[in-house]
């Protein structure tokens, strides 16, 4: 067991969603499990919940950022040419739509700077970095107008950007997950890159990738995220209470609570003291 634990950021995607992920994400920032969450400023849930999470971070610090949100939920904006009848569209409509260079990036640019400014609203600053649903932000055109909007926006490296990028060895190594892993990191490839010349930081790891079934227990999922080497680790997870706000917005339902029951457990504190780690904020692992 190591004496010195590496901090790592454990970052929970879509607070705002529904109350019951929230609530989920509330309690696992209180008991210092998650040490960053990403917001989906578009939803009801972010304007009722937002203010009051702020007064929580204030006193349990984490990072908060924008999760923005491209595919599945209703546009902040008209977004024409990328919604339809005000709905964003899959993650396979807008991926094709980006690889052949059809995404407006006009309404890609207004839909991020509604996002964002609806994260200043209720928040009242700047989010501490910039994430993606369903890893939209790396898709062509949209992960430029994402960076243009940082550096316009922000002071230089104050606020960083996530990379889904993991060496393939890496990914290799631990198995879970791998096919996600590299078709992901294939479309992130050159973010990293790019946010650099930009002065804009990023994780040099993520991890925490799989099929969200149960075939394999979440703790080896999380346990795999845990192994390897990273000087700016971030693990990603979805915890959260299934409630009827959430069953009518987004089909990720079991998962959810799997991944709360084991975030939340003796079980966690365990495999993270073994494997020589604790969550952090960005900052505090950026050499």
């Amino acid at each position: 067991m190591k004496t010195h634990l590496q901090r790592i950021v454990l970052c929970a995607d879509d607070y705002g969603l529904s109350g019951g992920v929230c609530d989920a994400i509330e309690e696992l920032v209180v008991t210092a499990r998650l040490s960053a969450t990403g917001a989906m400023t578009g939803l009801p849930a972010w304007r009722r919940r937002g203010q009051d999470f702020r007064a929580l971070v204030a006193q349990y610090p984490a990072d908060v950022g924008l999760h923005l949100t491209m595919t599945g939920q209703r546009a902040l904006t008209k977004a024409h040419g990328v919604a339809v009848d005000g709905m964003l569209p899959s993650i396979g409509r807008l991926t094709r739509q980006a690889f052949t260079r059809a995404l407006p990036r006009g309404a890609v640019r207004d839909e991020v700077r509604a996002q964002l400014d609806a994260f200043e609203d209720v928040w009242g600053g700047p989010p501490d970095f910039v994430d993606g649903h369903q890893h939209a932000h790396l898709l062509p055109t949209i992960r430029g107008v994402v960076m243009e909007e940082i550096e316009a926006r922000y002071a230089r490296g104050t606020v960083w950007l996530r990379s889904c990028t993991e060496p393939v060895a890496a990914a290799m190594q631990r198995r879970v997950g791998l096919s996600k892993a590299l078709t992901i990191g294939a479309f992130g490839s050159g973010l990293r890159a790019s946010a650099e010349r930009r002065g804009i930081p990023t994780n040099d790891s993520f991890r925490g990738l799989y099929d969200f079934s149960d075939r394999v227990p979440y703790r080896e999922v999380f346990r795999a995220a845990l192994s390897g080497e990273g000087q700016r680790v971030l693990v990603h997870c979805h915890p959260g209470r299934v409630d009827n706000e959430l069953r009518a917005l987004d089909p990720l339902l079991d998962p959810r609570e799997r991944e709360l029951a084991y975030l939340s457990s003796p079980e966690c504190g365990e495999d993270l003291q073994a494997a020589g780690v604790m969550p952090g904020r960005f900052r505090d692992i950026t050499p």
